[in-house]
């Protein structure tokens, strides 16, 4: 073999090794990334046992099935003013409600109209016999960072309060966080998207026997 030839191989294994390794670290920031969101995947087993040797399945010789998973089905409904959304999975029930809803401007004091859409909240709570709530607050990305996570934050704090008077469960586990600006679900470049960007999001799962 040349010099030539093994510089080139060399260089090739050298490359192969670099791009496996930045695979990896990409998927090791991506599995810290999904740690960190609200909004993590969710997975589910697979209801039956496929054989991948099945001679119906006619797969092309050397081909081999990918591990079988249950397609999450979510169905979302949002009111007409975007004041309220309410998604649904196989697994969870999810309200977003707009800030302006339930506080003044620049607040985190829960206006007088804010009890009636949080008790609509604590009746499906009850309903599903929920053992775990998610309480997160969001902002936009008017103002400083700094005061959006605090602001947030203090709002999730305060629909926490209301909405426990309601709860039928007095164990229920609460995880309240304000995420301030981070992982807005429009656009901040205009105010029909801040608004809906400022809220506060209220999940928990669903009992196995409700379906979407």
């Amino acid at each position: 073999m040349s010099a030539g030839s093994t510089r080139t191989r060399r260089a090739g294994v050298r490359a192969a090794v670099a791009v496996a390794a930045g695979v990896l670290a990409l998927g090791c920031a991506t599995a810290q990334a999904l740690a960190d969101s609200p909004y993590p995947s969710e997975s589910a087993a697979p209801p039956v046992k496929v054989d991948g040797n099945d001679p119906d399945l006619k797969l092309p010789q050397g081909a081999t099935l990918a591990d079988a998973r249950v397609l999450d089905i979510k169905s979302v409904v949002e009111d007409l003013g975007g004041e309220e959304r309410r998604e649904e999975s196989n697994s969870n029930i999810k309200f977003a409600l707009q800030a302006e809803v339930l506080f003044g401007k620049d607040s985190a004091k829960l206006s007088s109209a804010a009890s009636t859409r949080i008790a609509e909240v604590a009746a499906e709570i009850n309903k599903q016999k929920a053992t775990q709530v998610r309480i997160f607050g969001f902002t936009d990305n008017l103002g400083s960072a700094a005061h959006g996570d605090v602001l947030s934050k203090q709002r999730a704090n305060a629909v926490q309060d209301m909405l426990a008077k309601s709860l039928d469960n007095a164990d229920i586990t609460f995880e309240v966080r304000g995420y301030g600006e981070k992982y807005p679900i429009a656009s901040n470049d205009d105010e029909s998207g801040r608004k809906k960007n400022r809220r506060v999001e209220i999940s928990f799962p669903r009992s196995g026997d409700s379906a979407p």
